[in-house]
Protein backbone atom coordinates (compact mmCIF):
# COMPACT_ATOMS: atom_id res chain seq x y z
CA UNK A 1 0.00 0.00 0.00
CA UNK A 2 1.17 3.52 -0.80
CA UNK A 3 0.17 6.97 0.35
CA UNK A 4 -1.72 7.68 -2.85
CA UNK A 5 -3.98 4.71 -2.02
CA UNK A 6 -5.22 6.44 1.13
CA UNK A 7 -7.78 9.09 1.95
CA UNK A 8 -6.78 11.70 4.52
CA UNK A 9 -9.22 12.76 7.25
CA UNK A 10 -8.72 15.62 9.71
CA UNK A 11 -11.20 16.21 12.52
CA UNK A 12 -11.53 19.97 13.02
CA UNK A 13 -15.04 20.44 14.41
CA UNK A 14 -14.37 21.10 18.10
CA UNK A 15 -15.62 24.26 19.81
CA UNK A 16 -12.35 24.91 21.67
CA UNK A 17 -14.10 26.55 24.62
CA UNK A 18 -10.95 26.37 26.75
CA UNK A 19 -9.16 28.48 24.13
CA UNK A 20 -11.22 31.58 24.89
CA UNK A 21 -10.92 34.37 23.83
CA UNK A 22 -9.40 33.01 20.59
CA UNK A 23 -12.15 30.48 19.94
CA UNK A 24 -14.66 33.32 19.58
CA UNK A 25 -13.03 34.29 16.27
CA UNK A 26 -10.88 31.33 15.16
CA UNK A 27 -11.53 27.60 14.97
CA UNK A 28 -8.78 26.02 17.05
CA UNK A 29 -7.20 24.17 14.08
CA UNK A 30 -6.70 27.51 12.29
CA UNK A 31 -4.61 29.00 15.09
CA UNK A 32 -1.03 29.66 13.93
CA UNK A 33 2.05 27.59 14.70
CA UNK A 34 5.27 29.02 13.32
CA UNK A 35 3.37 31.47 11.13
CA UNK A 36 0.84 29.11 9.51
CA UNK A 37 -2.33 27.35 10.65
CA UNK A 38 -2.02 24.12 12.61
CA UNK A 39 -4.26 22.50 9.98
CA UNK A 40 -1.83 23.38 7.23
CA UNK A 41 0.99 21.58 9.05
CA UNK A 42 -1.19 18.47 9.05
CA UNK A 43 -2.19 18.83 5.41
CA UNK A 44 1.47 19.13 4.44
CA UNK A 45 2.35 16.01 6.43
CA UNK A 46 -0.32 14.06 4.55
CA UNK A 47 0.81 15.47 1.22
CA UNK A 48 4.40 14.37 1.90
CA UNK A 49 3.11 10.81 2.31
CA UNK A 50 1.52 10.97 -1.14
CA UNK A 51 -2.05 11.58 0.02
CA UNK A 52 -3.86 13.91 -2.36
CA UNK A 53 -7.49 13.77 -1.23
CA UNK A 54 -8.38 14.98 2.25
CA UNK A 55 -11.70 15.29 4.07
CA UNK A 56 -11.90 17.90 6.81
CA UNK A 57 -14.67 17.57 9.37
CA UNK A 58 -15.79 21.06 10.36
CA UNK A 59 -18.15 22.45 12.96
CA UNK A 60 -17.59 25.56 15.08
CA UNK A 61 -16.71 28.47 12.75
CA UNK A 62 -16.16 25.93 10.00
CA UNK A 63 -16.76 28.56 7.33
CA UNK A 64 -13.47 30.18 8.40
CA UNK A 65 -11.62 26.95 7.66
CA UNK A 66 -13.25 26.74 4.22
CA UNK A 67 -12.47 30.41 3.55
CA UNK A 68 -8.80 29.99 4.54
CA UNK A 69 -8.04 26.67 2.83
CA UNK A 70 -10.51 26.60 -0.05
CA UNK A 71 -10.30 23.56 -2.31
CA UNK A 72 -6.67 22.92 -1.31
CA UNK A 73 -5.27 23.30 -4.82
CA UNK A 74 -2.82 25.98 -3.71
CA UNK A 75 -1.39 23.44 -1.26
CA UNK A 76 -1.19 20.59 -3.77
CA UNK A 77 -4.16 18.60 -2.44
CA UNK A 78 -7.91 18.32 -2.96
CA UNK A 79 -9.92 19.31 0.11
CA UNK A 80 -13.54 18.48 0.79
CA UNK A 81 -15.54 19.37 3.87
CA UNK A 82 -18.09 17.49 5.95
CA UNK A 83 -20.00 19.29 8.68
CA UNK A 84 -20.48 17.66 12.08
CA UNK A 85 -23.56 19.19 13.66
CA UNK A 86 -23.09 17.55 17.06
CA UNK A 87 -19.71 17.04 18.75
CA UNK A 88 -20.17 13.73 20.53
CA UNK A 89 -16.67 12.33 20.44
CA UNK A 90 -14.13 11.12 17.89
CA UNK A 91 -15.91 7.87 17.05
CA UNK A 92 -19.12 9.83 16.43
CA UNK A 93 -17.28 12.14 14.00
CA UNK A 94 -15.71 9.19 12.19
CA UNK A 95 -19.07 7.45 11.94
CA UNK A 96 -20.58 10.42 10.13
CA UNK A 97 -17.99 9.95 7.37
CA UNK A 98 -18.76 6.38 6.35
CA UNK A 99 -20.63 7.26 3.16
CA UNK A 100 -17.79 9.54 2.08
CA UNK A 101 -15.00 6.97 2.54
CA UNK A 102 -14.22 4.34 -0.10
CA UNK A 103 -10.66 3.33 0.83
CA UNK A 104 -8.32 3.01 3.84
CA UNK A 105 -7.88 6.32 5.60
CA UNK A 106 -5.29 8.17 7.68
CA UNK A 107 -6.96 10.08 10.50
CA UNK A 108 -5.51 13.12 12.31
CA UNK A 109 -6.97 15.03 15.24
CA UNK A 110 -6.94 18.67 14.20
CA UNK A 111 -6.03 20.19 17.57
CA UNK A 112 -2.72 18.38 18.10
CA UNK A 113 0.65 19.50 16.77
CA UNK A 114 2.69 16.45 15.78
CA UNK A 115 6.38 16.00 15.25
CA UNK A 116 6.94 12.60 13.67
CA UNK A 117 9.77 10.35 12.57
CA UNK A 118 9.21 8.21 9.46
CA UNK A 119 5.43 8.56 9.50
CA UNK A 120 5.36 6.37 6.40
CA UNK A 121 6.00 3.33 8.63
CA UNK A 122 2.29 3.38 9.43
CA UNK A 123 1.52 2.79 5.77
CA UNK A 124 4.23 0.13 5.47
CA UNK A 125 2.57 -1.87 8.25
CA UNK A 126 -0.86 -1.73 6.64
CA UNK A 127 -2.06 -4.75 4.67
CA UNK A 128 -3.65 -4.80 1.23
CA UNK A 129 -7.01 -6.17 2.34
CA UNK A 130 -6.26 -9.90 2.38
CA UNK A 131 -7.64 -11.98 5.24
CA UNK A 132 -5.32 -11.76 8.24
CA UNK A 133 -3.61 -8.58 7.02
CA UNK A 134 -3.11 -5.63 9.32
CA UNK A 135 -6.30 -3.55 9.14
CA UNK A 136 -5.36 -0.76 11.52
CA UNK A 137 -2.24 1.04 12.72
CA UNK A 138 -2.00 3.29 15.79
CA UNK A 139 0.74 5.90 16.10
CA UNK A 140 2.35 5.58 19.53
CA UNK A 141 5.09 7.11 21.61
CA UNK A 142 7.05 5.78 24.56
CA UNK A 143 6.02 8.24 27.23
CA UNK A 144 7.96 8.65 30.46
CA UNK A 145 5.39 10.98 32.04
CA UNK A 146 2.55 8.88 33.55
CA UNK A 147 0.30 11.97 33.66
CA UNK A 148 0.59 12.35 29.89
CA UNK A 149 -0.53 8.74 29.46
CA UNK A 150 -3.42 9.28 31.88
CA UNK A 151 -4.63 12.16 29.70
CA UNK A 152 -4.57 10.03 26.54
CA UNK A 153 -4.73 6.27 26.13
CA UNK A 154 -2.37 3.39 26.75
CA UNK A 155 -1.63 0.57 24.29
CA UNK A 156 -1.04 -3.05 25.37
CA UNK A 157 0.72 -5.34 22.90
CA UNK A 158 0.29 -9.08 22.42
CA UNK A 159 3.27 -11.45 22.16
CA UNK A 160 3.22 -11.19 18.35
CA UNK A 161 3.50 -7.40 18.49
CA UNK A 162 -0.10 -6.66 17.56
CA UNK A 163 -2.29 -4.43 19.71
CA UNK A 164 -4.20 -6.50 22.27
CA UNK A 165 -5.92 -3.77 24.24
CA UNK A 166 -6.33 0.01 24.40
CA UNK A 167 -7.38 1.77 27.60
CA UNK A 168 -8.72 5.34 27.58
CA UNK A 169 -7.30 7.67 30.26
CA UNK A 170 -5.97 4.90 32.54
CA UNK A 171 -5.54 5.74 36.21
CA UNK A 172 -2.87 3.07 36.57
CA UNK A 173 -1.16 2.61 33.19
CA UNK A 174 0.62 -0.74 32.90
CA UNK A 175 2.85 0.21 29.98
CA UNK A 176 4.46 3.44 28.80
CA UNK A 177 3.21 3.05 25.24
CA UNK A 178 0.97 6.07 24.78
CA UNK A 179 -1.49 6.30 21.93
CA UNK A 180 -1.40 9.55 19.96
CA UNK A 181 -4.00 11.19 17.75
CA UNK A 182 -2.89 9.55 14.48
CA UNK A 183 -4.70 6.48 13.18
CA UNK A 184 -4.77 4.41 9.98
CA UNK A 185 -7.77 2.16 9.34
CA UNK A 186 -9.28 -0.07 6.70
CA UNK A 187 -12.91 0.70 5.85
CA UNK A 188 -13.92 -2.37 7.88
CA UNK A 189 -13.38 -0.15 10.92
CA UNK A 190 -16.80 1.41 10.31
CA UNK A 191 -18.44 -1.87 11.37
CA UNK A 192 -16.91 -1.35 14.82
CA UNK A 193 -17.77 2.35 14.89
CA UNK A 194 -21.45 1.61 14.29
CA UNK A 195 -21.51 -0.64 17.35
CA UNK A 196 -19.62 1.71 19.66
CA UNK A 197 -21.68 2.58 22.75
CA UNK A 198 -21.99 6.05 24.21
CA UNK A 199 -19.93 6.28 27.40
CA UNK A 200 -21.54 7.07 30.73
CA UNK A 201 -18.59 9.10 32.01
CA UNK A 202 -18.17 11.60 29.16
CA UNK A 203 -21.42 10.99 27.27
CA UNK A 204 -19.45 10.57 24.06
CA UNK A 205 -18.51 7.89 21.55
CA UNK A 206 -14.85 7.13 22.28
CA UNK A 207 -12.54 6.03 19.48
CA UNK A 208 -10.69 3.74 21.90
CA UNK A 209 -13.93 1.79 22.45
CA UNK A 210 -14.32 1.46 18.68
CA UNK A 211 -10.71 0.27 18.35
CA UNK A 212 -11.22 -2.36 21.06
CA UNK A 213 -14.37 -3.63 19.34
CA UNK A 214 -12.41 -3.78 16.07
CA UNK A 215 -9.68 -5.86 17.74
CA UNK A 216 -12.16 -8.12 19.49
CA UNK A 217 -13.82 -8.75 16.11
CA UNK A 218 -10.56 -10.37 15.03
CA UNK A 219 -8.99 -7.61 12.97
CA UNK A 220 -5.25 -7.16 13.36
CA UNK A 221 -4.16 -3.75 14.63
CA UNK A 222 -0.50 -2.79 15.02
CA UNK A 223 1.35 0.04 16.71
CA UNK A 224 3.96 2.25 15.00
CA UNK A 225 6.37 4.23 17.14
CA UNK A 226 6.52 7.25 14.84
CA UNK A 227 5.64 10.18 17.13
CA UNK A 228 8.40 12.24 18.73
CA UNK A 229 6.16 14.99 20.11
CA UNK A 230 2.38 15.38 20.28
CA UNK A 231 1.49 18.73 21.76
CA UNK A 232 -2.13 19.52 22.51
CA UNK A 233 -3.61 22.92 21.84
CA UNK A 234 -6.02 23.31 24.77
CA UNK A 235 -5.41 26.66 26.48
CA UNK A 236 -4.13 30.08 25.32
CA UNK A 237 -0.76 29.48 26.97
CA UNK A 238 -0.38 26.31 24.87
CA UNK A 239 -0.56 28.39 21.70
CA UNK A 240 2.36 30.53 22.78
CA UNK A 241 4.37 27.56 24.06
CA UNK A 242 3.81 25.67 20.80
CA UNK A 243 5.18 28.61 18.83
CA UNK A 244 8.21 28.87 21.11
CA UNK A 245 8.75 25.13 20.74
CA UNK A 246 8.52 25.50 16.96
CA UNK A 247 11.19 28.20 17.00
CA UNK A 248 13.51 26.08 19.15
CA UNK A 249 13.01 22.87 17.16
CA UNK A 250 13.73 24.71 13.90
CA UNK A 251 16.78 26.54 15.29
CA UNK A 252 15.25 29.98 14.85
CA UNK A 253 15.28 32.96 17.18
CA UNK A 254 12.31 34.59 15.49
CA UNK A 255 9.96 34.38 12.52
CA UNK A 256 8.87 37.55 10.74
CA UNK A 257 6.05 37.39 8.21
CA UNK A 258 5.67 39.35 5.00
CA UNK A 259 5.31 43.12 5.32
CA UNK A 260 6.21 43.27 9.01
CA UNK A 261 7.34 46.73 10.13
CA UNK A 262 9.50 47.11 13.23
CA UNK A 263 10.35 50.50 14.75
CA UNK A 264 13.99 51.53 14.90
CA UNK A 265 15.48 50.45 18.20
CA UNK A 266 12.90 47.71 18.85
CA UNK A 267 14.18 44.24 19.78
CA UNK A 268 12.21 41.13 18.87
CA UNK A 269 13.52 37.96 20.50
CA UNK A 270 12.13 34.40 20.51
CA UNK A 271 8.91 35.60 18.91
CA UNK A 272 6.69 34.98 15.89
CA UNK A 273 5.41 38.14 14.20
CA UNK A 274 2.99 37.40 11.38
CA UNK A 275 2.18 39.11 8.08
CA UNK A 276 1.48 42.83 8.09
CA UNK A 277 2.08 43.37 11.82
CA UNK A 278 3.49 46.72 12.88
CA UNK A 279 5.58 47.37 16.00
CA UNK A 280 5.36 51.14 16.37
CA UNK A 281 7.73 51.81 19.27
CA UNK A 282 11.26 50.77 20.29
CA UNK A 283 10.02 48.04 22.62
CA UNK A 284 11.77 44.97 23.97
CA UNK A 285 9.59 42.04 22.81
CA UNK A 286 10.46 38.56 24.00
CA UNK A 287 8.57 35.25 23.74
CA UNK A 288 5.52 36.68 22.01
CA UNK A 289 3.13 35.75 19.22
CA UNK A 290 1.76 38.59 17.09
CA UNK A 291 -1.18 37.82 14.79
CA UNK A 292 -1.41 39.16 11.22
CA UNK A 293 -2.26 42.84 10.85
CA UNK A 294 -1.74 43.64 14.54
CA UNK A 295 -0.53 47.13 15.40
CA UNK A 296 1.55 46.98 18.57
CA UNK A 297 1.49 50.39 20.25
CA UNK A 298 2.93 49.34 23.60
CA UNK A 299 6.12 50.76 25.05
CA UNK A 300 8.65 49.23 27.42
CA UNK A 301 8.96 45.46 27.70
CA UNK A 302 6.55 42.89 26.31
CA UNK A 303 7.07 39.29 27.41
CA UNK A 304 5.03 36.10 27.06
CA UNK A 305 2.07 37.71 25.38
CA UNK A 306 -0.19 36.92 22.42
CA UNK A 307 -1.26 40.04 20.56
CA UNK A 308 -4.08 40.19 17.99
CA UNK A 309 -5.76 43.17 16.28
CA UNK A 310 -8.51 42.98 18.92
CA UNK A 311 -6.81 41.99 22.17
CA UNK A 312 -3.71 41.27 24.19
CA UNK A 313 -3.57 37.97 26.07
CA UNK A 314 -0.81 37.56 28.70
CA UNK A 315 0.46 34.02 29.21
CA UNK A 316 1.99 33.06 32.53
CA UNK A 317 5.21 31.12 32.75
Amino acid sequence: MKGEDLLGIILAAGKGTRMLPFSESWPKPLLPIGGKPLLLHQIEAMRELGIREILIVIGHLGFEIVRNLGDGSIHGVSLKYVEQEETLGIAHAVGRLERHVDRPFLLFLGDIFFETRNLGRMIEKMGNGAKGDTAGVLAVKKEEDPLAIMRNFVVHLADDGSVRRVVEKPRHPRTNLKGCGLYLFDTAFFDAVRRTPRTAMRDEYEITDAIQIFIDDGWRVEAAEVVEEDLNLSFPGDLLDLNLHFLESHGKDRILGNGVKIAEGAEVLRSVVMDGAVIENPVMMKECLVFPGTIVSRTGKIRRMILTPEQEVPCSG
